[in-house]
């Protein structure tokens, strides 16, 4: 099952039969905002999202009690989005909870009771103005979208595959870099450099204020078993932003 709306146009590769001309690198100005427990790590990138478009005055508290969950999935991030009138597509490889995952240390105590509520929140996207697409996402997608200087991304990936480089700057309480088990988490990708072939992100684990990776090492967490190859896609073009409610 897939629910498809259109907010807005996806860059194409090419315009009236002629390939669009990309930059070499660009980046987004994306304030990095730390997460504040281990379970809110998508509230930060939804607010450090918030704040590139020009939305402001909320925190991290204010998103945790619109979700009235500690159990975030990307779903949830895609709500509230929607409730500030942000521009985005939402990528998936799974409709719904992966049943699947039950095995997972990361997702054991949780996905009993979310598989029904967010196969809910699934169900009721279309009539919720929420774009899902049902694809994989290559790392060249990836890539040439933020060269287009067009959107940024809040992508899921496995934090332990992400964080092998720079182990000692993350701040989550508990976490051990030689945990090899699959540990979910929200970075946004706010840029790219083609000559080094690698992405700028925000990880509001870290105590960085921005982080390199290689779109090799980016593409093996985003893809790693547990991910679904989450991933919103969120427009940052200044002429088509919205009016956003206040609340």
């Amino acid at each position: 099952m897939v629910a498809r709306c259109y907010p807005f146009e996806l860059p194409s590769d090419n315009q009236n039969g002629h390939e669009t001309a990309l930059p070499r690198s660009h980046f987004v100005q994306v304030s990095h905002i730390n997460q504040l427990f281990y379970w809110d790590c998508g509230l930060a990138c939804v607010l450090m999202a918030l704040s590139t478009v020009g939305i402001n005055g909320y925190s991290i508290q204010n998103l945790a009690e619109l979700c009235c969950t500690t159990s975030i999935w990307t779903v949830d991030l895609a709500y509230l989005l929607r409730k500030f009138s942000v521009r985005f597509s939402y990528y998936t490889v799974t409709f719904g909870a992966n049943p699947n995952y039950s095995g997972e240390t990361y997702y054991k105590e949780h996905l009993p009771s979310d598989l029904v509520r967010v196969y809910k929140l699934f169900q009721k996207a279309v009539e919720a103005g929420i774009n899902i697409l049902c694809r994989s996402i290559s790392k060249e997608e990836i890539s040439r979208w933020i060269l287009s200087g067009k959107y940024i991304a809040i992508a899921l990936v496995d934090l332990y595959k992400l964080s092998r480089s720079w182990v000692g700057d993350v701040l989550i309480p508990g976490f051990h870099g030689n945990d090899v088990g699959y540990t979910g988490h929200y970075v946004v990708i706010c840029g790219y450099d083609a000559e080094a072939d690698e992405f700028e992100i925000r990880d509001p684990s870290s105590s960085r204020k921005q982080d390199w990776i290689s779109s090799k090492s980016l593409e093996e967490a985003r893809k790693s078993f547990g991910t679904d190859e989450d991933l919103l896609l969120i427009s940052v073009d200044e002429s088509r932003k919205q009016n956003y409610p206040i609340i």
